[in-house]
């Protein structure tokens, strides 16, 4: 697809440069706005599961996000964009008389999503919004009233509510009493929703839903929590400065998300809304809430915000022909898409220009840039192409801070070292039939280099089971995938350290994430895993240890289990195909795959994924334990079906597969471990040294 002018070109290096990539976005909306103004529709005709007239109402509302800050400015600049269209528009999609009438709001109607970049307008640019005319304030009053009316779900919705509710005391003058009522019932429920360390889940934290992802940060709560500091601090003081405090603590691990050349770890839903993983950060800063260290000094937030916005910028694969945005995450993708996402949902993104909203000379403007936190324990990345000496700024004197981080409330650990930045994650879920929720949710590893895949049918080639487990119990026909963890719980572990060349074995704690698995109702069987993150002496390595148990003689004689490593482009060096690697790896001049053992690898432009059994001797043999459960193994790449991966079109997965016979036993119990390995081609490593890191296996007893 072709660049978006102003975006895909822009070094976002100051405010204008900001700016000029706002105004890209609007521009490319300009010949799809209705008449009256009142909706946008975009040239692609996808549907949803709501109504055509609330989609085309996104197309109206979501750009209130940015246009909202340069209506409060009145920069003649923008004369061209027509931004007095959205005020027209608000106008008309309010009147039931006019023809393009939003409509009557429902129960759980998506028009309440759609009110809150209204009332966020509204509470920015409140003089510029409201209609001189009583009877036009009126009815924008009535129909923003009425989601006080209706059912309103018990989730991030609620903020909605909220956001309304405030514009309609700040903007038209109702009586905060009157409103306060709906206000407590809304804090009541939000309230509920608290984790800990400034996380908050998405709904109650429930065993039909464990959910804390970036709708926990940017894409709802502590956005909305920054909003309500920014425009109601004097309606509730006390809860503006509790919001300002959860706030810090938020960032003090959401910053791990980010890596040092911008990349955010794609992981849950929603994901085609893109850079909006950064709209915290513009929130924070816009709110004026102080964070700890290692993000004191403005300029850090500031790099994490703009080279992000850098990244995207080389994603050229996320627009059409015409500079909308397409569904999808760096390339158009149907599979990883929500029965929620219209054509015009993707402006949600906007959301990350309200930083807009600072003046001209706030000192995140004038600021320097300062390098990732991170980059103080790595060598230079080489991946930042816009700055390419932005990493080698003078560093301020802060905390280093560790590259393995335990993030307690969304039972996950961060792990940025310089090979490879992901997450490893072990107990959310949800029951809500989200397309894909196993791959959103379920897996161990969600990485900022390799993202991860989603399904596209039901043969596992189909299912792209990247960084799960697999398994199937009636020899390959169906396969169940890794879902609804059991007793997922963060843990430490004490390993035993064999390094090479030394006799003695060393002693490490590490922290850990254990949980459980149970594949079928009926058949008890269950699955345990430890999930190790990388340590020092193996970098580009993390650990899965799995404990197979169970306890009848009901379910098929032989279980098939695959356990798989991250997804990597299959594109060579050249674009073409992989060629098969020697077993010594020699021919490392172009992007090669190996396997056929109990292990194997794949190199290719991204970097490199493999996998290894580390229980045995790594080599493809039948093995009993004590119980006499008979297990075999062997390393197997898979190629799943093209378009499942979230940032690759062509891919290739590493794994091992293993085949149980437990037909000898009433119960029993297997044991085997997983070493995964993975370097990014960010990390600006050669072929050797790559080479030398995946033949230092990790030798380790738990």
């Amino acid at each position: 697809m072709p660049p978006l002018t102003g975006f895909s070109d822009n070094p976002f290096e100051s405010r204008e440069d900001v700016l000029r990539g706002a105004v890209s976005f609007l521009n490319s909306l300009q010949p799809y706005k209705s008449p009256c103004c009142a909706r946008i529709k975009l040239s692609t005709s996808t549907g949803t599961g709501f109504d055509e007239i609330s989609a085309q109402l996104e197309g109206f509302a979501r750009p209130l996000w940015v246009v909202a800050d340069l209506l409060a400015q009145n920069d003649p600049r923008f004369s061209h964009l027509d931004l007095s269209s959205w005020i027209l528009g608000l106008e008309a999609g309010t009147d039931p008389r006019e023809e393009l009438y939003w409509g009557d709001v429902g129960d759980h109607d998506q028009r309440m999503v759609e009110m809150e970049p209204i009332a966020y307008a509204l509470l920015t640019a409140p003089s510029v919004f409201l209609p001189k005319s009583q009877q036009k304030r009126d009815m924008i009053m009535k129909w923003l009233r009425a989601i006080n009316e209706r059912k309103v779900p018990p989730s991030n919705w609620r903020w909605f509510r909220i956001l309304v509710n405030l514009a309609l005391v700040k903007s038209f003058g109702v009586p905060y009493s009157e409103v306060k009522p709906l206000l407590d019932t809304d804090f009541e429920i939000l309230d509920s929703f608290y984790l800990s360390d400034g996380w908050s889940s998405d709904g109650m934290w429930c065993d039909d839903k464990k959910q804390a992802d970036y709708y926990s940060g940017s894409f709802a709560i502590q956005y909305s929590q920054l909003a309500f500091v920014r425009f109601a601090s004097d309606l509730d003081p006390e809860r503006a400065e509790r919001y300002r405090s959860e706030a810090g603590k938020f960032a003090e691990t959401f910053w791990r998300y980010f890596d040092a050349n911008g990349a955010a770890i794609p992981f849950g839903r929603s994901l085609s809304y893109r850079f909006t993983f950064a709209a915290f950060w513009s929130a924070v800063v816009v709110a004026d809430v102080s964070l700890p260290a290692p993000l004191n000094a403005l300029g850090i937030v500031k790099g994490i915000l703009m080279r992000h916005l850098r990244w995207w910028t080389r994603k050229s694969d996320i627009f059409n022909t015409d500079g909308t945005l397409v569904i999808g995450y760096t390339y158009p993708n149907m599979y990883m898409s929500e029965d929620y996402n219209s054509p015009q949902s993707l402006y949600w993104c906007l959301k990350t220009f309200s930083v807009l909203g600072l003046a001209k000379d706030h000192p995140f403007w004038t600021c320097e840039e300062l390098p990732h936190p991170l980059s103080s324990t790595r060598k230079p990345l080489r991946q930042d192409l816009r700055r390419p000496n932005a990493l080698d700024t003078p560093q301020l004197h802060l905390p280093t801070p560790d590259t393995i981080a335990v993030v307690n409330p969304a039972v996950q650990i961060t792990c940025g070292t310089r090979e490879h930045h992901f997450l490893l994650s072990a107990g959310q879920f949800t029951r809500k039939t989200h397309r894909a929720r196993e791959a959103k949710y379920g897996k161990f590893a969600y990485s900022s280099a390799f993202a991860f895949s989603v399904p596209a049918g039901t043969l596992l080639s189909q299912m792209a089971p990247d960084s799960t487990l697999s398994i199937s119990n009636d020899d390959g026909e169906t396969w169940r995938v890794r879902w609804e963890p059991i007793a997922a719980r963060i843990s430490s572990v004490k390993l035993s350290i064999k390094t090479p060349g030394e006799q003695k074995s060393e002693t490490a704690i590490s922290p850990a994430l254990v949980s459980g698995w149970r594949p079928w109702k009926p058949f008890d069987l269950q699955i345990e895993t430890v999930l190790v993150p990388p340590l020092e002496q193996w970098p580009g390595w993390h650990i899965r240890i799995h404990k197979l148990t169970w306890k009848t003689r009901q379910m098929n004689a032989t279980v098939d289990l695959v356990d798989a490593g991250f997804a990597i482009s299959s594109q060579g060096v050249k674009g073409g195909v992989l060629p098969h690697l020697d077993e010594e790896l020699r021919h490392h001049d172009a992007s090669k795959r190996e396997h056929g053992s109990a292990a194997c690898l794949i190199l290719s432009d991204a970097g490199a994924s493999g996998v290894t059994d580390l229980s045995g001797n790594n080599q493809e043999v039948s093995l009993t334990n004590v119980e006499g459960a008979k297990h075999s193994r062997r390393g197997y790449i898979l190629q799943p079906d093209a378009n499942t991966n979230l940032v690759a079109q062509r891919t290739l997965i590493p794994t091992i597969y293993h085949n149980f016979d437990v037909s000898d036993q009433d119960s029993g119990d297997v044991g085997f471990v997983i070493g995964i390995f993975a370097v990014a081609a960010s990390a600006g490593l050669d072929p050797v040294r790559i080479r030398e890191m995946w033949q230092n296996k990790p030798n380790i007893t738990l």
